[in-house]
């Protein structure tokens, strides 16, 4: 399937991760998803305004990687394609928010619907300016897909329990930390506890091509 081609903007070992952020934030949230899996959307439709608040405040910066185990456990191919989808997105400086519309309109688990390159280009619609040829030739071309494919071998050798994963600072942190079970109140206590005599964050990207600015990633606002 050739070399795997890394979107723009992937950091870390072997360009697996998809930053949103503050790069200098003094905590870290990583995050382990795969766009069919339903936990991981419940775990977006629960938490999303809280991981962009502590990102957008500088308290954290949001380190993505993505993952397809529902397409090996159930078949079809629509965790590869819309990962694929989400890194044609990172190259145009919107995953954040085309992120969060693939999970806000996540199909049944044993439904392939994501397999659909249309059904992908369709939902960049949703998204200001990213249905665009560039997208959608890096969509259909399956630009990324050697890439996601590396990337959900890295999960399946990092010794996860499954998807999603969330780590603070490398502690896991879902479904809970220590006794205590994750909710928005308790991440914002841990990270503040974490970030304890820290400065926040305030290295920004550049600005995005609409010209609109944020205090974080311009991708990391919940789509409207």
């Amino acid at each position: 399937s050739g070399p795997a081609v890394a979107p723009s903007g992937a950091i870390g070992e072997d360009a697996l991760t998809l930053p949103v952020g503050a790069a200098d934030a003094p905590s870290t949230l990583t995050i382990w998803e795969d766009f069919r899996c339903p936990v991981c959307a419940q775990f977006e439709t629960a938490f999303k305004d809280t991981i962009t608040e502590l990102a957008d405040d500088g308290q954290v910066k949001v380190e993505y990687h993505l993952a397809t185990i529902i397409d090996g456990n159930l078949g079809g191919t629509g965790s590869l394609r819309a990962a694929n989808a989400a890194a044609c997105a990172q190259d145009a400086g919107k995953f954040a928010a085309y992120h969060d519309v693939l999970f806000a309109n996540q199909p049944p688990e044993p439904d392939d619907a994501y397999g659909k390159n249309s059904r992908l280009i369709e939902l960049a619609g949703e998204v200001e300016g990213l249905d665009t040829p560039g997208f959608r030739s890096c969509v259909e071309d399956g630009e990324h897909d050697s890439w996601v494919k590396k990337s959900d071998t890295a999960f399946r050798e990092g010794g996860f329990q499954g998807t999603p994963t969330v780590l603070l600072n490398g502690e896991s942190v879902f479904p809970s930390k220590g006794d205590e079970q994750i909710s928005p109140e308790n991440l914002k206590k841990w990270v503040a506890a974490a970030n304890k005599g820290k400065k926040p964050g305030t290295a920004t990207p550049s600005a995005p091509a609409d010209g609109s600015s944020a205090p974080a990633d311009p991708s990391s606002a919940p789509a409207s």
